[in-house]
């Protein structure tokens, strides 16, 4: 069946008022709704920084980029929806088909059952009894929604399967369950085929659950995107997919399962489906999981993305969606000016803010490069900026490229989508709730 969500409940958000909570928004708009804010459409000088914002031009590139992409290469995709974790583009990214939204943890799955989403994939083993019943008690209360968990140990098999069947009767609908596979200084997951294989057998064998597929995540195992490590990855999805093909000749899937067989976040889904996309044509299902690419990112996603700055597949290139605006507030000594967004604004576990552009300082005067800028360190909430010459001054505003979505969404609870971040003073279109 087709994926779904609750139109309405999505809906809702725009009846929410602003309010204090809301770091994105300044004081003039709370107490109003959503709706009501956009209805004036607001510009971006009307907003406090620091700020991140949503490109909605860049969203959709992105969302229908890589949907055309899957769709030319025989695979589905299930976007990470704890990139965002923002249920209005989940709801974008299953209009443009995608298959299901996978998320890492029972309350993540908490936050897409609000909104009515009717396929999930939990790239995780689910090992809570509490979590485990309250699933159980959703897949009988709803016969349209699906779940699909992980398991890497015979342990973790008779861990769910104890707390599912002191909980749920005989006839009740079994819990969906893919071998996950691992490798050797990777994650989670078996590390062999004979612990592999044994879970499958354990997962087929229980009487509340279903051997559902395989799964793994290829990025814990390559590195880079030299040849060497490119094939490191290829030889790992090779194994993945021997698995598959292994517990299908024992006869471990039932006869009316569509086994899984997914892997894929955003820097090697090309490797993952030429590698796994021919298992396709032996009725197995695959399904990428690649998640960043909603927003791509100007760091470590524009390096190493299949369709980043130096493609390794065809298709169009993805696009930077996100933005971080910044104000210098002070500059204590030549060539340093201080600005007001730090680690509790701006992602920087993977690269520093890249200054790109200088708002103007006029109306009609023209968008400056921030060349010659180059942030060299954040503290909680101040960001260092060093430069030669005399190029910003203190009450200058500056967008900065940023690196990482996963560690970008997580800093705000509301964010605004701009129609155009290249353009003066942007128009705001769309205020993002994210639920962290």
């Amino acid at each position: 069946m087709p994926v779904s969500y609750d139109a309405d409940a999505l809906a809702a958000l725009a009846d929410r008022q602003v309010s204090w909570q809301d770091k994105a928004l300044p004081p003039a708009f709370w107490g109003r709704t959503v709706a009501d804010v956009l209805a004036d459409k607001p510009r971006l000088s009307q907003l406090p920084t620091p700020l991140l914002t949503l490109s909605e031009p860049g969203l959709r590139h992105n969302v229908d980029t890589l949907a055309r992409w899957c769709a030319n290469h025989g695979v589905e995709l299930a976007p990470h929806g704890k990139t965002t974790m923002a249920p209005a583009l989940w709801a974008m990214q299953l209009a443009a088909g995608s298959w299901a939204i996978t998320l890492a943890n029972g309350f993540q799955l908490g936050v897409a059952r609000a909104y009515g989403v009717s396929r999930v994939l939990i790239a995780n083993a689910v090992v809570s009894p509490l979590q485990l019943r309250w699933i159980a008690d959703e897949l009988a209360a709803d016969p349209t929604f699906e779940v699909l968990v992980w398991a890497d140990s015979v342990r973790t098999v008779e861990l769910m399967e104890a707390a599912r069947s002191a909980h749920v009767g005989p006839g009740a609908r079994p819990l969906d369950v893919l071998v996950e596979v691992g490798g050797l200084d990777g994650r989670t997951g078996a590390r062999d085929a004979e612990t592999a294989l044994a879970v499958g057998e354990a997962i087929a064998e229980a009487s509340t659950l279903r051997l559902a597929g395989v799964a793994g995540y290829e990025g814990a195992i390559g590195h880079g995107v030299d040849e060497a490590e490119l094939e490191t990855v290829r030889a790992y999805l090779r194994d993945l997919g021997g698995i598959h093909t292994q517990l299908r000749k024992r006869g471990l899937y039932d006869a009316d399962v569509v086994p899984v067989v997914s892997a894929g976040g955003s820097q090697y889904f090309d490797d993952v489906a030429r590698v796994l996309a021919p298992l396709g044509e032996d009725g197995a299902r695959v399904v990428l999981r690649s998640g960043a690419y909603i927003t791509h990112d100007d760091g470590m996603y524009r390096r190493v993305s299949p369709l980043g700055e130096s493609p390794r597949t065809d298709g169009d290139r993805l696009v930077s969606a996100m933005h971080g605006w910044v104000r210098i507030t002070s500059q204590p000594e030549p060539g340093l000016a201080i600005f007001d967004a730090g680690r509790r604004d701006l992602p920087f576990d993977q690269d520093l803010p890249e200054p790109q552009l200088v708002r103007p300082r006029s109306d009609g005067a023209p968008v400056p490069a921030a060349d010659g800028m180059t942030v060299t360190k954040l503290n909680d909430q101040h960001g260092f900026l060093r430069f030669d010459g005399d190029p910003v001054v203190i009450g200058d505003e500056l967008r900065v490229g940023l690196s990482h979505p996963c560690t970008a969404f997580d800093k705000w609870g509301l964010i605004p989508v701009v129609d155009d971040p290249d353009a003066a003073d942007p128009v705001v279109v769309d205020l993002v709730r994210t639920f962290f």
